[in-house]
C-alpha cells in the first residue's frame, strides 16, 4: 500500500506535505479575519477626530478605537455622541443627570455639585455661552459633555448642542491608533 501512495505522490495525485501546511494556514488566516471582522463590527469601531475641540487630549484626524455604549455614562469619560444631522460628536462627559453644575462667572471653572472640577485636561476659559451662569440640574437620562479646549469647543454650554440624550451616545473612547506615535489608552 505504501508503494502505491508514494507512486499516487509522484505522480501529483496526493497533495504535499507543504501545500496541506499550506490550507491549514490559509484556513486559519481566514478564521481569524473573520473573528476580527466580528469584533470590529460588534464590539469597537474607529471614529476619526475632526476639529481641535479635544485639544491638548485628541487632536484632529487622530484615530480613535471606541467600544459601544453599555450602561449610564460616567463622569470624566470621553464619548462618542450620534448627532441628528449625523455628524459625531467626541467630547467629554462632565455631568450625569441628578448632578448641578454651574460656570464661575469669575474664574471661568466648571463647578459640580459645589465643588469646583479639577479638570487637569481642560485648557482655556469654560465660558457660559448659552448655558448661563445660574446653576443647572441635570434631568435623569441625559448629560453634560464639553470639549477639552474650553474656547474652541463647541458643546453642551452651546443651544445648538445642548445636553444629550444618553441615547444618543455612541460609544467610549478607549484607545488611539493613529497616529503610531501618539498610539495609546485614552482616558
Amino acid at each position: 500500500m505504501r508503494g502505491k501512495q508514494a507512486a499516487a505522490h509522484e505522480k501529483g495525485r496526493l497533495p504535499s506535505r507543504r501545500i496541506a501546511a499550506l490550507y491549514d494556514w490559509a484556513g486559519a488566516a481566514v478564521f481569524a479575519l473573520i473573528c476580527l471582522g466580528m469584533v470590529f463590527v460588534f464590539l469597537v469601531r474607529a471614529v476619526g477626530v475632526e476639529g481641535d475641540s479635544m485639544n491638548p487630549t485628541l487632536s484632529d484626524g487622530e484615530g480613535l478605537l471606541v467600544t459601544p455604549a453599555v450602561g449610564r455614562a460616567r463622569r470624566g469619560e470621553i464619548v462618542i455622541v450620534r448627532r441628528p444631522d449625523g455628524d459625531p460628536l467626541v467630547k467629554r462627559v462632565i455631568a450625569v443627570g441628578g448632578d448641578r453644575v454651574s460656570i464661575d462667572p469669575v474664574t471661568f471653572r466648571v463647578v459640580l455639585n459645589g465643588q469646583e472640577l479639577a479638570e487637569e485636561y481642560a485648557v482655556g476659559r469654560t465660558l457660559p455661552r448659552d448655558f448661563g451662569l445660574e446653576p443647572r440640574t441635570i434631568p435623569d437620562g441625559f448629560v453634560m459633555v464639553l470639549g477639552d479646549n474650553r474656547e474652541e469647543s463647541r458643546d453642551s454650554r452651546s443651544a445648538q448642542i445642548g445636553l444629550i440624550a444618553e441615547s444618543q451616545i455612541a460609544g467610549r473612547v478607549f484607545f488611539r491608533f493613529y497616529p503610531p506615535a501618539r498610539a495609546g489608552w485614552v482616558g
